[in-house]
C-alpha cells in the first residue's frame, strides 16, 4: 500500500511516496514555493519515477539473455513497485525492494534496489543502490526522471559546457534514431521552449555534463542539478505545452533502433558481479 514520508529542516520540507519510492513534493519553505510537477494525468500523471532495470525502451519491448526472450515496458518495472520502508531518520530516508518470481518473468536477474533521499539545506540527495544478488553478473540501467515546474517557453537551461550540445532523438517507437539535433549554447544556455520537444526527449550523451541550471523566463535561477551520469535527458511531453521541465540523469538509455543484440551488450548498460553494490547520486539544489 502506497504511504507517504515527509523529511524536513528549517529551510525545505520534501515527500516520497513508497510507492515507486517517488519524490513527489519539494518545497522551500520562506516562499512556499512547489518545485516539483503535480502529476496531472492530463499531462503526465507521474513526478519522479526511477528508471530500473530498463531506461527508455528494449527494441521491440524485448531482450534476450541466455536463449530467453524477456518482455518490458518502457522505464521497466520498478516505477510502478512498492517499496518498503528501509530506514528513517532526520534527515535521510532509505526504501527498498527487490526481485520476485513477477520480476523475474520480465528481467532475468536477482537483485536489491534501494533508493535513498537526503536533505541538506536547501538541497536533496537522490540515491540509488543496486546490488547483484544472484550467482551471475546482472546487467541493467538506471536513471532518474524528476519533473520540475515551469513554463518551458522562455525558459532557459545552463550547462557547465561551452560551445555546442548534440542530442540524440527518439522515432515513433520511442528508439534512438539515427539523426541528431545540434544547439549552440549561448554562455552555456539552451534556450528552451515547447517545440523542441515535438519529437519527445532530447538525449545528450558522453558530452561531459555534469551541472543543469533551470533558469526560468524571467532570468532566475529556480534549481541546479549536480550528478555524475554519463547521460542526460530533457523531455517534457510533445504538444501538450506542459507547465515541467523533466531534467534527467542517466546511467543507460533506450535501445537504438539498429541494436540487434541481448541484454549484455546494450549501450550504456551497466554490469555487476555476484555481490556487488552499485552505487549512484544526484542533488538538486535549490535557489
Amino acid at each position: 500500500m502506497s504511504k507517504l514520508y515527509t523529511l524536513e529542516n528549517d529551510k525545505i520540507r520534501i515527500r516520497v511516496d513508497s510507492h515507486g519510492a517517488e519524490l513527489v513534493s519539494v518545497v522551500k519553505k520562506d516562499t512556499g514555493r512547489e518545485y516539483m510537477w503535480s502529476a496531472d494525468a492530463n499531462f503526465w500523471g507521474r513526478v519522479s519515477p526511477v528508471l530500473f532495470p530498463v531506461v527508455g525502451n528494449y527494441r521491440d519491448h524485448k531482450t534476450s539473455y541466455d536463449g530467453r526472450t524477456y518482455e518490458s515496458g518502457q522505464h521497466g518495472f520498478a516505477r510502478d513497485m512498492d517499496f518498503a520502508l528501509a530506514s528513517q531518520m532526520v534527515d535521510e530516508l532509505w526504501f527498498a525492494t527487490s526481485s520476485n518470481s513477477d520480476t523475474l518473468e520480465h528481467y532475468p536477474f536477482q537483485y536489491s534496489l534501494l533508493i535513498g533521499y537526503r536533505i541538506n539545506g536547501s538541497s536533496i540527495r537522490v540515491m540509488w543502490n543496486v546490488m547483484n544478488q544472484d550467482r551471475r553478473d546482472i546487467y541493467f540501467s538506471i536513471g532518474g526522471h524528476p519533473a520540475f515546474l515551469s513554463p518551458v517557453d522562455g525558459a532557459a537551461i545552463e550547462f557547465d559546457v561551452h560551445g555546442s550540445l548534440t542530442a540524440g532523438v527518439l522515432d515513433s517507437n520511442g528508439l534512438l534514431s539515427e539523426r541528431t539535433k545540434e544547439f549552440e549554447l549561448e554562455g552555456g544556455r539552451l534556450s528552451l521552449n515547447h517545440a523542441m520537444f515535438d519529437e519527445d526527449a532530447l538525449i545528450f550523451e558522453d558530452q561531459q555534463i555534469k551541472k543543469a541550471v533551470l533558469i526560468d523566463e524571467n532570468g532566475q535561477n529556480v534549481l541546479g542539478l549536480l550528478f555524475d551520469a554519463p547521460l542526460l535527458g530533457l523531455w517534457t511531453p510533445a504538444k501538450k505545452n506542459a507547465p515541467f521541465i523533466c531534467i534527467e540523469p542517466w546511467y543507460g538509455r533506450t535501445d537504438r533502433s539498429s541494436f540487434d543484440g541481448d541484454i549484455t551488450e546494450r549501450e550504456w548498460g551497466n554490469r555487476l558481479k555476484p555481490s556487488e553494490v552499485f552505487s549512484a547520486h544526484y542533488d538538486v539544489i535549490l535557489y
